[in-house]
């Protein structure tokens, strides 16, 4: 026999052996059948194993997989047949699975019966479990309460006394997913493009807001509504859904800068029609500076009462003594530059002589104030995190071994 034909001959005879298989072992198949209760998938034997179809169904009950498909699972009896699963079935998990899952890396089901401190109790099978605030989900919730009674997929992260003592993460299973689908929606994610996200935490500066898959962009408070947010957390919750717009993003996608006033209509485009020097409009004082005051005119549009333009005292910032955050006042317009958003003010008091206020005083002083805004913005950017949740926990797994 010559080398080719004896190589051949190895190889068949390789294959013709039926190939060992042990309970908790993970392997890799094509499914090449789809019944109603049952799937076949092809493992490289003589016959074929099987799976529930309960097991191949997402959160809302649709089929996953087609034939064809590779899958991976985990072997959990070779009684009878070869019989796989992907999870193990909260009711169908006996001591003895739950360790060779714990082993193996297998994801079970558990019922988070209860809120106890610092988690939640789980039933997995006969056994019960305690999987901790912080690994209950992605998005640590403000209401503990809305995960009981829920069956969840978990992973078993501690195994001891035979089970008596189990620890379980759902978070873990969540931001492995999100890995895998991070890359696509970074992908998904283009300039001016409107999406649907959930706010994840809300700071001074803004709030973070997740777009899917974990994946991050930064809301900034100047981006949140037209007239000037002073608390964000007034506005805006974790855990709340918000349509926002992109407005800025890196060539890699991992910064990401989002707006949600740009999703209303601009109150400054009545200005250029409506508002001309000399008029005099009641305004409210939202805030004081070193140069002068900030006035609403109306939600959303503000202008500057330059510190000039108050009585003058013969003190240093004496002016400030005629005006407060909160005040209602008469303002004269004295200059307008709708394209910039910018409007020049002066308070109006029976008998006093305002000075005048050159348009480069009231530029200068915006200017100033933009530049403020824009600082603050690239703070925000650097500190916080605009990249996936799972980055985070594979990073603090890493510095844990």
């Amino acid at each position: 026999m010559t080398e080719p034909e004896e190589d051949f001959a190895a190889m068949f005879e390789a294959s013709a052996k039926p190939k060992r298989f042990r309970r908790g072992q993970t392997i890799e198949g094509t499914l090449v059948a789809i019944g109603r209760e049952v799937a076949l998938v092809d493992v490289g034997g003589k016959g074929e194993a099987q799976i529930e179809i309960a097991e191949l169904k997402d959160a809302d009950g649709a089929l996953e997989v087609s034939v064809g498909d590779r899958i991976q699972a985990t072997v959990v009896s070779t009684e009878g047949g070869l019989t796989l699963s992907r999870k193990l079935q909260r009711g169908a998990a006996t001591n003895r699975q739950l360790e060779e899952a714990f082993r193996s890396g297998l994801p079970v089901e558990g019922r988070v019966e209860r809120d106890v401190k610092g988690g939640y109790e789980v039933r997995i099978g006969g056994a019960r479990g305690f999987c901790p605030f912080s690994q209950i989900d992605i998005v640590r919730t403000t209401d503990p309460a809305q995960h009981v009674g829920q069956v969840y997929t978990f992973t078993i992260i501690e195994f001891k006394n035979g089970g008596k003592d189990l620890v379980v993460s759902r978070r873990a299973l969540l931001a492995a997913g999100q890995a895998e689908n991070a890359v696509k929606v970074r992908q998904s994610i283009v300039l001016g493009a409107v999406m649907t996200g959930r706010v994840v935490s809300v700071r001074e500066f803004g709030a973070f807001v997740d777009l899917g898959a974990g994946v991050q962009g930064l809301l900034h408070v100047s981006e949140m509504a037209w007239t000037r947010v002073s608390d964000a957390s007034k506005l805006l919750s974790p855990g709340q859904e918000i349509t926002v717009k992109v407005l800025r993003l890196d060539e890699d996608g991992k910064k990401i800068s989002l707006g949600l006033k740009q999703l209303s209509a601009d109150p400054w485009s009545t200005v250029a029609s409506g508002y001309e020097t000399g008029q005099v409009r009641t305004g409210r004082v939202t805030r004081l500076t070193d140069f002068g005051a900030f006035v609403e005119l109306e939600p959303g549009v503000e202008g500057l009462a330059h510190a000039s333009t108050f009585p003058p005292t013969g003190q240093p910032n004496g002016w400030r003594k005629s005006v407060s955050v909160g005040m209602e006042a008469r303002f004269e317009i004295l200059t307008i530059d709708a394209d910039k958003k910018r409007i020049g003010l002066g308070l109006v008091e029976e008998g006093a002589t305002r000075a005048s206020v050159s348009k480069k005083a009231i530029d200068e002083a915006a200017e100033a104030e933009e530049l403020r805004d824009y600082k603050s913005r690239a703070d925000a950017g650097s500190s916080g995190s605009f990249g996936s949740m799972a980055d985070q926990l594979r990073g603090a797994l890493t510095r844990r071994q």
